[in-house]
């Protein structure tokens, strides 16, 4: 056998080896769900038991978390006995004053919303989970709450969903 022979083998057994050693695996879903064991989810209302409360925000947290999972995954949504579950309330609604200005008067108010979540998956059970969520944002407090707080709950609220999404099914 030649030198030539020899050297193109020998490339040819190196890339073949480089080429099935370094694969990369993606999911364009981000989800880490076995179908075949997994494929029912329960989604429980929320209710809403906050101190203070603000009506749409339960409507809006509900179909925004049940819209999450349809979307993202190909897991039925059922009424109750999922092989995932989630259930929860929601426990918190504040609205509280930030930075001040010059004249001792709250430049920047924060609206706060927190989630108790449990998660109960019923095939693998080292899963289940009790825990909150919670997040924030920040507006100029010379606009009152009501002319913001449907586009700010809709981005805490998206933020929450998502948060509770890859912590359930995605490997994040």
């Amino acid at each position: 056998m030649s030198n030539k022979h020899l050297y193109s083998l020998l490339t040819i057994a190196v890339a073949t080896f480089v080429l099935t050693a370094c694969t990369i695996s993606y999911k364009f879903n981000g989800t880490v769900i076995d179908y075949s064991k997994v494929k029912t989810i329960a989604i429980t209302d929320f209710t809403n038991r906050a101190p203070m409360v603000y009506a749409p925000l339960a409507v809006r947290f509900n179909e925004k978390i049940k819209d999450t999972y349809v979307r993202q995954t190909r897991l039925e949504l059922t009424d109750r006995n999922g092989d995932l579950e989630l259930e929860g309330e929601i426990t918190g609604y504040d609205i509280t004053p930030q930075s001040m200005n010059a004249n001792s008067l709250s430049a920047e108010t924060r609206l706060t919303i927190r989630i108790q979540v449990r998660y109960t998956n019923n095939t693998n059970p080292d899963e289940n989970f009790e825990r909150s969520y919670s997040a924030y944002r920040n507006f100029d407090s010379s606009k009152l709450i009501t002319e913001v707080q449907d586009d700010l709950i809709e981005e805490i609220v998206d933020e929450i969903c998502n948060n509770i999404y890859n912590d359930t099914v995605a490997n994040w």
